[in-house]
């Protein structure tokens, strides 16, 4: 059953990944492993398939690498929620295939460790007996998502999602 990993106001790409930790500074295999290194050094080792990160404002804020994305991608994150989102970041974020989703009012809910269930089409995530809605995402980004993201949409289509 995936958990809930809580985070604060202001994560930054460098909490993500630390530039230290590149992939072309530790290898293509190894920088994943370095995902929150400074600031939660259990996560790369513990989380698991499906895993939900809530964070607080401006999420992702920072340089635009998208390593520090990929990173969380390769260790199977299912999603983050979020008060809000550094733009580039997020895009960034859903150009991997990690849905991204803004509610402040369901961050405030959800605590470190819990077990969850999470709907991505509904836009559900439910622990226990409470269940709560976020905006559930457009059918263009559902359908980038079941290839993996909208960069693997593309290239097995040679299109974007919802382009004719």
């Amino acid at each position: 059953m995936p958990r809930v990993w809580k985070f604060g106001d202001s994560v930054n790409t460098d909490d993500i990944l630390p530039g230290r930790y590149a992939p072309f500074m530790v290898g293509e295999d190894a920088f994943p492993t370095y995902a929150f290194h400074l600031i939660r050094p259990e996560f790369a080792a513990q989380v698991r398939k499906g895993d939900l990160l809530v964070g607080g404002r401006n999420w992702g804020l920072g340089s635009s690498r998208e390593y520090a994305p990929m990173a969380l991608r390769r260790l199977g994150v299912g999603g983050i929620v979020a008060a809000s989102f550094a733009r580039i970041h997020y895009r960034n974020l859903l150009n991997l295939g990690i849905p991204a989703f803004e509610a402040p009012d369901v961050i405030t809910e959800l605590h470190d460790g819990d077990e969850i269930e999470f709907d991505l089409n509904a836009g559900l995530i439910t622990r226990g007996a409470h269940t709560f809605q976020l905006t559930p995402p457009p059918e263009f980004l559902r359908e980038a998502l079941k290839e993996g993201s909208i960069l693997d949409y593309y290239r097995k289509h040679q299109k974007f999602p919802g382009e004719r």
